[in-house]
Order: C-alpha cells, then sequence, then structure tokens
C-alpha cells in the first residue's frame, strides 16, 4: 500500500472539485475546477498574454522608471514582439489583495501569533492600507472571509480580532491519512480562492501565511500513469487560471526554515516546470513553489510576520504590464517558458516563469 499513492480520482475530483465546493465561505462559492481539456480551448495561448513585471535593484528597492526598449521578452528562447507596454506606479494601481492565514497547516500557537501579527500589520501606517484587501481564514470548516477589499485596516483588524479560529482538528489522524486530508483542503482552498479571485477585474496578490501543505513526495510515493495525467492536468489547469486571472501568489512561512512542517525538502528541486505526465510529484503543487512560478516570492520567516506582509505589498508597484502574440503551440498543453531580459545592468526582472499553450 505505501509503494503507491492510492488516489485514483482523489486529486482531480476530491481536491480540485469537491474540496473547492465543499470549502466554507460567506460569499457565493467559486466555480469548481475546470480540467486541463476544457482550460486548454480557455487559455489565452489562442490571443494575447499580458504579463506583470516587477523590476528591482540589487538592494530590492523597486523600479519604476524603465521604457519599453529597455525590455526584451523570450518565449522559449526566442524574442518576442511586445504588443503593448505600460508603466504602473503608486497606490493608484489597480490591485486586491487577499490574506490568508491557514489554520489547518500551522501549529495552533503559530496561529495565535500570525494573528497577532497581521493584526499588527493592517493598523500600521493608522490603518491606511496601500490597496484594497481582504483577510480570509482556512480552517477545518473551509475558508472564511473575515473582511472583504476595504481599505480600512483598523476595520479589517476588528473583525479578525472577533473571528473564533478554533482548535485544528484536520488531520488528527497520524502519517499519511492526515496528510493526505490537509493536501487535500489545502489546494482545494487555494483553488476555491484562486476560482474566486479571477473573476475581478485587476491585478490580484495572495498573500498565503502557512508553512505550506504536506507534499507526499518521496521514495516510497509513486504515482500510475492515470494519477500522473490527473496531476498534471490540475497543473496546467491552475496554472493557466492564474494567468487569465493576473493572480500572483507570495507565501510566508510562519515558522521558518528550522521549524517547518515541510522542512525536509528543497521547494527548490520541484521549481523546474513540468512538461509532461511523467515528470510530475506532487511537490510541484507545494505552495512555494507555486509562488516563485507565479512570479511571487516565497519567505521564510525571519524578522516576523508582520515585516513580510509589508514587504510583498511593497513588491508589487512599481510595476509594468507587458502583453505579447504568443508563438503557436504544436501539442496541447505545451509548456512555454518566459523571460525578461534587461538592457540595464545590474537589474531583475520577475514574473511568471511560464505558460501552457495549446494547438
Amino acid at each position: 500500500m505505501w509503494n503507491s499513492v492510492r488516489l485514483g480520482g482523489f486529486l482531480v475530483v476530491g481536491v480540485m472539485c469537491v474540496a473547492a465546493a465543499s470549502a466554507q465561505t460567506q460569499q457565493p462559492a467559486a466555480q469548481q475546477g475546470t480540467p486541463a481539456t476544457q482550460a486548454g480551448a480557455a487559455t489565452q495561448a489562442a490571443g494575447q498574454i499580458s504579463l506583470d513585471v516587477e523590476v528591482a535593484e540589487k538592494s530590492g528597492e523597486p523600479v519604476g522608471d524603465l521604457q519599453e526598449q529597455d525590455f526584451t521578452l523570450l518565449d522559449n528562447d526566442l524574442p518576442q514582439k511586445i504588443t503593448s507596454f505600460q508603466v504602473v506606479n503608486g497606490r493608484e494601481a489597480p490591485i486586491e489583495v487577499i490574506l490568508v492565514i491557514d489554520a489547518v497547516n500551522a501549529p495552533f500557537r503559530n496561529v495565535g501569533y500570525e494573528r497577532v501579527q497581521m493584526e499588527k500589520f493592517l493598523r500600521d501606517e493608522e490603518g491606511n492600507l496601500a490597496y484594497p484587501m481582504a483577510v480570509t481564514v482556512f480552517s477545518d470548516q473551509g475558508i472564511q472571509i473575515v473582511g472583504g477589499f476595504v481599505s480600512d485596516g483598523n476595520a479589517l483588524s476588528a473583525a479578525l480580532d472577533k473571528t473564533n479560529i478554533g482548535l485544528r482538528d484536520m488531520g488528527a489522524a497520524a502519517g499519511y491519512y492526515g496528510a493526505a486530508e490537509r493536501l487535500q483542503k489545502s489546494l482545494g482552498a487555494l483553488q476555491l480562492l484562486v476560482s474566486s479571485a479571477a473573476k475581478r477585474p485587476g491585478r490580484k496578490l495572495i498573500i498565503w501565511v502557512s508553512p505550506g501543505w504536506p507534499l507526499l513526495s518521496g521514495v516510497r510515493t509513486t504515482l500510475d500513469t492515470k494519477q500522473e495525467q490527473q496531476v498534471f492536468a490540475n497543473i496546467v489547469s491552475l496554472s493557466t487560471e492564474l494567468l487569465r486571472g493576473r493572480i500572483t501568489i507570495y507565501s510566508i512561512d510562519p515558522v521558518g526554515p528550522n521549524g517547518s512542517v515541510n522542512a525536509d525538502w528543497d521547494y527548490g528541486y520541484y521549481l523546474k516546470a513540468v512538461t509532461k505526465p511523467g515528470q510530475v510529484h506532487f511537490g510541484n503543487l507545494g505552495l512555494p513553489v507555486l509562488a516563485v512560478q507565479s512570479g511571487g516570492v516565497a519567505f521564510s520567516f525571519t524578522n516576523g510576520i508582520a515585516d513580510r506582509l509589508h514587504k510583498c505589498v511593497a513588491d508589487v508597484a512599481p510595476y509594468y504590464e507587458i502583453s505579447f502574440d504568443p508563438p503557436p503551440a504544436k501539442s496541447r498543453d505545451e509548456y512555454h517558458h518566459l523571460e525578461i531580459k534587461l538592457a540595464k545592468p545590474g537589474l531583475t526582472a520577475r514574473t511568471r516563469q511560464g505558460y501552457y499553450a495549446q494547438p
């Protein structure tokens, strides 16, 4: 039994659809996850692709005074013509932020600290938030929206203070079965948030405060061919929805590299893009992996969660909206690697790492 992950349709049906539909929320439930065969038909690969690009100096200071000629956009190492270019500066940027407290994957004592730090962040600068924000709590009951898309941090903090998160019961079973339950619910909650946020206009940030969910990856965990295809289909679908919804994920590990529930794995091993089903691992769906691949950052807890939250928000503007017409794909779910090169030395550009194109 331990030589194979007996999930069958568990990941596709259980994680992306059933878990998302059963997640508790005060808002109308989002639509269920889309299979890759349908997501492929809806991908932007058939039309224009828009990227949100952040540029920074070596010190980390954002740069917002570049021109179109300073950028070279590569798709599978081939230069592409930029069809539209815009610099977006300041707090007037069309950005919304979703803050997530993860009470499922972090120990209860850490959840309490997360809560205090998030309230501190919300009340900084007299509660004047840089962008409209929503606060959500991921608990055994699913996703609960505490307050939604307002610029009054004091009001959000007061609402969070009145929220009873409670103790975690999910994953009480030891070993594999408890981990599988948390993985299922975590990916379902993420899919629900992404599907809901994708319907809103403009750019969205999901900042998930969590050590990450169990990965079920290792030498004793194998997938058969059907399961590999199902996991790959979910990767394609989630990547496509993040792209179309202009959603960037940031993760903040509240435990830190020495105490994280995933301290025994190096997520960098899973950052390389999956181009076919035979390459998949559950690690490819890890929270920090999804964050980096979407163009965000995976932070470890070093200077306090409130400081990291400020860093995430300050990191997103100024930024550049760059669009291009992607080259035609030769096969279904064909992965295209993206890269931004800059003419000026000493600067780094960050955007999503790639997309899945369709013929």
